[in-house]
């Protein structure tokens, strides 16, 4: 795909020639209904790019068009491709997507298998990420044998193993407590500063938002438009329950809730039933 020669600002300054993501006026029709409407919109290389919005605004949508899963029905959606022979993108889903009857390490070392990559580099970077999430001791464990987040650490592990050029993320711990995303937060804190993937994660947690991203967008209630784009400009590396101690961290969470609440009290209002 050809990109547009624009320039945008990495995350930690500097410019780069073009966008690594690039969608100009992305609209998305289901039957006559409007799921998206005329995204604009420039993801630098290397940027943890997080998506948040009110239930029903598009964002999985967004999502499966930036896979390939889906089109756009107006618009355009273009993708640096700086890694030819490698996968373009990875998802890590909200449910469990690892296959059953296969191991943990089977399972993480997937993708290198499908592209048959040599053993010995399978080896190599499988048990990497596997030690990266905690995860090499129980390699020869099934998923079944595994708690909802040793199953999403393999998830990530083999997503990351597969070297794509973007890795998309749809709500991945939402089914999970408090004390594990915390741990797997920082898991992919650590794993993301090393490798630098161009990175979009769907979440509808402000705070897991302001955590991980470099930039939020907040999206309108459906039909899903860009309501404002923020700069997280907070130092890396993180530590979650540090980070999440300082002024700066809650004045970001803050400020986007109040721009978020708008349109979850919008979407609200339209429910069948609201006097509103």
């Amino acid at each position: 795909m050809t990109v547009p020669t624009t320039t945008a600002e990495l995350p930690g300054g500097g410019q780069a020639s073009a966008p690594k993501i690039s969608l100009r006026d992305v609209t998305k029709r289901h039957d006559t209904q409007l799921a998206l409407d005329r995204i604009t919109l420039d993801i630098p290389v290397s940027t943890f790019f997080v998506v948040v919005g009110p239930s029903g605004c598009g964002k999985t949508t967004l999502l499966r068009m930036l896979a390939g899963l889906d089109a756009p029905s107006e618009g355009r959606i273009d993708i640096a491709n700086s890694q030819p022979g490698h996968p373009q993108n990875s998802m890590v889903f909200q449910g469990d997507s690892l296959f059953p009857w296969m191991t943990v390490w089977d399972n993480a070392a997937y993708g290198l298998t499908m592209r048959k990559v040599p053993k010995a580099r399978i080896d190599e970077v499988v048990g990497h990420y596997l030690n990266k999430t905690g995860m090499y001791g129980a390699r020869t464990l099934y998923p079944h044998q595994l708690s909802g987040g040793m199953r999403q650490r393999v998830s990530i592990a083999r997503a990351f193993a597969n070297d794509p050029d973007i890795l998309l993320m749809d709500e991945p711990f939402s089914a999970l407590d408090e004390q594990n995303k915390t741990l797997l937060h920082e898991e992919l804190l650590r794993i993301w500063e090393e490798t630098r993937k161009t990175v979009v994660f769907i979440t509808h947690s402000v705070d897991e938002a302001v955590t991980l991203g470099d930039r939020i967008m907040v999206m309108t209630a459906g039909p899903g438009r860009i309501k404002t784009i923020v700069p997280v400009n907070l130092p890396r590396p993180r530590k979650v329950v540090e980070l999440r101690h300082t002024p700066a961290y809650g004045e970001l969470v803050y400020d986007i809730w109040a721009q978020l609440r708008e349109e979850v009290d919008r979407a609200r209002s339209r429910e069948p039933g609201s006097k509103a």
